[in-house]
Order: C-alpha cells, then sequence, then structure tokens
C-alpha cells in the first residue's frame, strides 16, 4: 500500500498536459501542436512510474523531433521545459560530437553530463534540507572565532586564573561583560590557582565560571543572529583549490580520466587549506557551505541521482538536420553519419559508465529538433528515424504572431526594452500603431532576405532603439512616445537596403 501511494504522490505532483501548454503559452506564441507532444510525452512519464515493474519495462519513451526553420520556437520550448519540469534536463548540440575514435565529444558524454546536472541537483535539494543544522553549526564556528573559550577552562588543571577569563575585545562592548561577574549579578573575587589536585572548593568555582562563560556566549550568539557583527572580519580557514584540470584522450573518452586523477591523489595528498580573512557575512555562507557538505549522504545522493536519469531524465537534441545527410564520397564521414550510428544504441537503450556508476538509457526521454533546409528528416539512417515516432511540424511565423511575440509573453520584447529604459528613468510608451509596423517590417524582412523566425525582431527592436540607449543619459526629456512615423524613420534603412539588413543579423 505504501508503494502505491507514493505512485499515486509521483502522478499528483506532476503537471497536467494542459498545465504544461498553459505554462509554455506564458513564453512561447502559437506551436501548439509541438507543446501538446511534449506534455503529453512529460505526462506520460509519471504515468509509466505507476505501472507495476515488469509493465514498466516494456513501456518506452515516444521520443519526439521537431522540425522547423530556425527561430520558430524550438530552442525556446526545450528552454521554457528545463524550467519547467523537475526532472533531470540536458540540452545538447549534436554537431559537437563525432564518431567514437575521433577527436572530439563522443556521444555517451551526453549522459554523463545529464548525470552530473542530476547529481548537482539532488545535492543542492539536500544542502537545503540541512539549511538550518548547517547554519547552527557555522555560527558556533563563528563564535569560537570571535569568543575563543579561555584555556584555563579547556584544562582546569593548568596554572592559569580566574583573571585569565578574558573575551575578545575586538567585539564592541563584550569586555563589559566580566566573567568574574558571579552568576546571580554579585562581584566575586575568588582567585585560585589550578593546582592538580583540585579541592571542591576549586571545582565548584570553575564549574561556575563556565557557567558564566555559556551565559556570555549565548549573549553573543543571539547579537550575532541580530546581525550585529556583520562587518567584524574574523580568519578562517578554506580549502585550497582542487589539483589543475587536465585532458588525456583515451578510448573511454576525455571526460572522466580527470575526475579518476583527482580521487586517486586526494586519498595520497592531505587536503590543503589556507586561511583569509573575510567579513562575518562572508564567512558564514562559507562555513554554511562547508557544514552542509558534511551533512550531506553522497551515497544516497548518486543513488537518487542516478535513479532519476534513468526514469525521468530528458535529452533535447538540437541541430539534428547537421548529422542528416549520406555518407560522403571521399572518406569516413565522422561527423555526420557516424555520430547517428553512435547515437543510435543510447536512443534504444544502453549502459552508459560514469563516474557516479553505470545509467541505463532505455527510459531516458530524447527530444530532438532541427531547421532541415538542406536536408530531411528521410536523410537520417532508418533505424534511428524509427527511435523518433513523434514527428512534428512547427509553422513559420506571420505578422500576427510578431506582434504577439512583442506584448503578450512575461517576457515580451516590448517590456523588456521599456524596463531597460526605464533605468535611466525614461518612460517610454511605444503605441499600438509602433508595434504593427514593427511587425509589419519584420515579416517584410524575413520574407525579402532570409527567414530567422522571432530572432528577426531582436534586431528590429536593437536598431529602433539604438539612438535612444546612446542619448538617454543626457536626456532631458524623460517621457518619450515611439509611433508609427518614429519606427518608420529609424528602420527605413533595413527595407529600403537589402545589403544592409544581410549585415545586422
Amino acid at each position: 500500500m505504501e508503494k502505491k501511494t507514493d505512485e499515486t504522490k509521483i502522478l499528483a505532483d506532476a503537471l497536467t498536459p494542459r498545465q504544461i501548454v498553459e505554462e509554455l503559452d506564458k513564453y512561447i506564441i502559437g506551436q501548439f501542436e509541438a507543446k501538446r507532444s511534449v506534455a503529453i510525452a512529460l505526462r506520460n512519464r509519471a504515468r509509466r512510474q505507476m505501472l507495476a515493474d515488469d509493465m514498466q519495462d516494456e513501456v518506452s519513451p515516444k521520443n519526439i523531433i521537431m522540425i522547423g526553420s530556425t527561430g520558430v520556437g524550438k530552442t525556446e520550448i526545450a528552454r521554457r521545459l528545463a524550467r519547467l519540469v523537475d526532472a533531470p534536463f540536458i540540452k545538447v548540440e549534436a554537431s559537437k560530437y563525432t564518431e567514437i575514435g575521433y577527436v572530439g565529444r563522443d556521444v555517451e558524454s551526453m549522459i554523463r553530463d545529464l548525470t552530473e546536472i542530476s547529481v548537482s541537483r539532488v545535492k543542492a535539494e539536500q544542502a537545503v534540507v540541512h539549511e538550518e543544522t548547517a547554519l547552527e553549526l557555522a555560527e558556533e564556528r563563528l563564535l569560537d572565532n570571535l569568543f575563543p573559550m579561555p584555556r584555563s577552562l579547556k584544562n582546569p588543571r593548568s596554572n592559569k586564573t580566574v583573571d585569565d577569563l578574558e573575551v575578545d575585545e575586538d567585539i564592541d562592548e563584550v569586555e563589559s561583560i566580566d566573567l568574574n561577574e558571579d552568576v546571580d549579578g554579585d562581584e566575586s573575587d575568588i582567585q585560585l590557582p589550578f593546582d592538580i589536585e583540585m579541592t571542591e572548593e576549586q571545582d565548584e568555582v570553575s564549574e561556575k565560571q563556565r557557567e558564566r562563560y555559556k551565559k556570555t556566549r549565548e549573549k553573543l550568539k543571539q547579537r550575532l543572529k541580530n546581525g550585529e557583527f556583520e562587518d567584524k572580519e574574523v580568519d578562517i580557514n578554506m580549502k585550497a583549490r582542487s589539483m589543475p584540470f587536465v585532458e588525456i584522450f583515451s578510448p573511454g573518452g576525455i571526460e572522466e580520466m580527470d575526475i579518476n586523477f583527482k580521487d586517486m591523489f586526494s586519498n595520497i595528498l592531505p587536503n590543503q587549506t589556507k586561511k583569509r580573512r573575510v567579513p562575518v557575512s562572508e564567512a558564514r555562507q562559507i562555513l554554511v557551505q562547508e557544514e552542509a557538505e558534511k551533512l550531506i549522504d553522497m551515497d544516497a545522493v548518486i543513488s537518487d541521482a542516478i535513479e532519476r536519469v534513468e526514469n525521468s531524465g530528458i535529452v533535447f537534441l538540437d541541430e539534428i538536420d547537421k548529422i542528416a545527410g549520406r555518407e560522403s564520397r571521399q572518406g569516413p564521414d565522422v561527423s555526420r553519419e557516424g555520430v547517428q550510428r553512435d547515437i543510435l544504441p543510447i536512443i534504444e537503450g544502453s549502459t552508459v559508465a560514469t563516474k557516479y556508476g553505470s545509467v541505463r538509457t532505455h527510459h531516458v526521454l530524447f527530444i530532438a529538433a532541427g531547421a532541415f533546409h538542406v536536408s530531411n528528416p528521410s536523410d537520417l539512417i532508418p533505424e534511428l528515424q524509427g527511435r523518433f515516432p513523434i514527428r512534428v511540424e512547427l509553422k513559420s511565423l506571420n505578422k500576427t504572431d510578431f506582434k504577439s511575440i512583442l506584448t503578450e509573453p512575461k517576457n515580451a520584447l516590448v517590456k523588456q526594452y521599456t524596463a531597460l529604459l526605464h533605468t535611466e528613468g525614461i518612460e517610454a510608451t511605444i503605441t499600438d500603431d509602433a508595434i504593427d509596423e514593427i511587425a509589419s517590417l519584420a515579416f517584410q524582412v524575413n520574407e525579402s532576405v532570409e527567414d530567422i523566425g522571432a530572432r528577426r525582431l531582436h534586431t528590429i527592436m536593437e536598431k529602433l532603439f539604438e539612438n535612444l540607449f546612446f542619448d538617454a543619459p543626457d536626456l532631458e526629456e524623460k517621457g518619450v512616445t515611439i509611433d508609427a512615423d518614429y519606427v518608420r524613420g529609424e528602420l527605413a534603412e533595413i527595407v529600403k537596403d537589402q545589403d544592409l539588413s544581410r549585415y545586422i543579423l
């Protein structure tokens, strides 16, 4: 019953397909089919984890390939998806890989990178869980630095007297707290040498001194929590930098060798520390991080991270069209068809060795994307095509889409540029007819020169605001209205001079 409850919670915590689409709509205009396919694929990840164990192994992820020209939202969908889903996610460029055995990155490194991301995320989550405890331990270490325990209390059999119980005079007003003051507030003039054989009276005095020290320490601890010592500088010991990274080429790739050497030398060489003098505010952050590291169970972190990769991992394989095409006539095409052959077993399901252990890719979701201007999806090797059963074609953007992109998303371009001018104290107002004109010009340039989708809006907006950004600090008039005439005046050269429009990409 407990397992069933946990599985039900997995589905309850996951976003529904409709919720995923609604979240993506806040940032991406149109492309409903692509959003819908991605949303269904993500929801199916949670559904699979509710099935019986034997059925889970049989349900393979339905990989997606998104086809569309540049600037229509393929990469933006992946980028927003990474922030939206609570799953290990990595975006890689297919064109950066080469066939195994040649200089370059091998395709298995994408799974190693995904595992590294997952470990970092789980580790960060555990650090949050232990944050309170780590903060308490860090503050105790700060107090040890600000108000160290006198040697006479650490070793009551030494030759120190009660008069030696002094506090750090660098702390404001701490010296006014007299440790020779009685617990009840009465003065005590007792000064006794601590002989090797301590009498009962001496033991009692020593215990009183301990109580006074504890009370003084508690007062300082409260003042530390109240932020009274934030600017006071303290000396702390920090771990020295780890050994430098050295790349070594091997059949297993260059990514793992540096880690193996670090692990080997860390067992031989002692951990080096260096002393730094920093403000209490900075020292607290450093010490909290150190204490959290000690509290985290790395074995549990690694186990959880690998499980997340295997069951919920997502790889966004961008620019897949760059590795499509038939084999070169002049030799092996190690960066195209060779990469396809190497990617195939990973997408089909294989076991990849990482520094954290073996990771199975049988249930990792792969989302591929490409413009396919000079090639077609059919140019991919048949086996790889079969591993992407869901194909979505993203539509080119029109004038209406441009208008929506300018104003509707949470991070709309109009909002970004007016916010930038607002930092200079300038209130910029962009009229509706100006937005119509911007959208029209962007669509016109895309049609006549090169269709780069929504990226054209960035170049248009940058050119439109160029003079304002330059003159903003010196403008006396703090209110600026941008209308259609202003837009036409600033952007007329872009439309007239086709060669100029090529240079402002």
